[in-house]
């Protein structure tokens, strides 16, 4: 029987420069975006127009369902195009620039910070999450593939199974990460949901 307890704990120990990458990787793009918000206003903009015109005329619902499903696509991405030469870097350098050039151009950086740090302190650490587990899928996929091409005994099939079988560790960390970061995800998004905004309109009153 698997002790899952065991298990993650080795996810984290052996992948520890996976998940630092991913954390200086956010940490920079979103000072990045914060600091560049200048240079990034012409190609970040439109994005941010379109998307509050969409979220204003109802086209955009801010439920759960919503807000979920477009957080898990980032996480899901993240993990899969990690076998792309560890894209899953860019995804998450992304995001940080868009978080990042958003507070910028908000005019009330406390204010910003309230409506973001609720849900913020779960939805970062999934982001660098899954970015890390997909870092951890390439690693997978690179020793697989070395491993079939260096093995010399038997069929191609054969050669495969076996790759996989001592690789399979890997592999697990991987998966390990991923759903640690859905978690993550999915609290991120009860809390954005249904806590943020009553919290923010509390603390924000009380200030005020």
């Amino acid at each position: 029987m698997m002790d899952f307890k065991k298990e993650i704990r080795l996810a984290f120990s052996e992948n520890k420069f996976a998940v630092y990458i991913s954390i200086a990787i956010l940490v920079l793009s979103l000072i990045l975006g914060f600091y560049l918000e200048s240079y990034l206003h012409p190609y970040m903009n439109p994005i941010v127009e379109a998307l509050t015109k969409r979220i204003e005329d109802g086209t955009i619902q801010l439920t759960f369902q919503s807000i979920f499903s477009n957080n898990i696509r980032v996480v899901l991405m993240s993990f899969f195009f990690g076998a792309l030469f560890c894209f899953s870097a860019l995804i998450l350098a992304l995001n940080g620039f868009f978080t990042g050039y958003v507070v910028a151009t908000k005019g009330n950086l406390v204010q910003t910070l309230i409506l973001i740090i609720p849900h913020g302190i779960f939805e970062f650490p999934s982001c660098i999450l899954a970015c890390a587990s997909g870092f951890v899928l390439f690693t997978f996929l690179k020793r697989f593939v070395k491993t079939v091409i260096n093995d010399k005994k038997g069929s191609f099939s054969d050669r495969l199974y076996a790759s996989y079988v001592a690789n399979f560790d890997k592999l697990k960390q991987a998966l390990i990460l991923l759903m640690i970061s859905v978690i993550l995800m999915v609290v991120a998004g009860i809390i954005e949901v249904y806590i943020t905004m009553p919290l923010a309109d509390y603390i924000i009153g009380m200030i005020s």
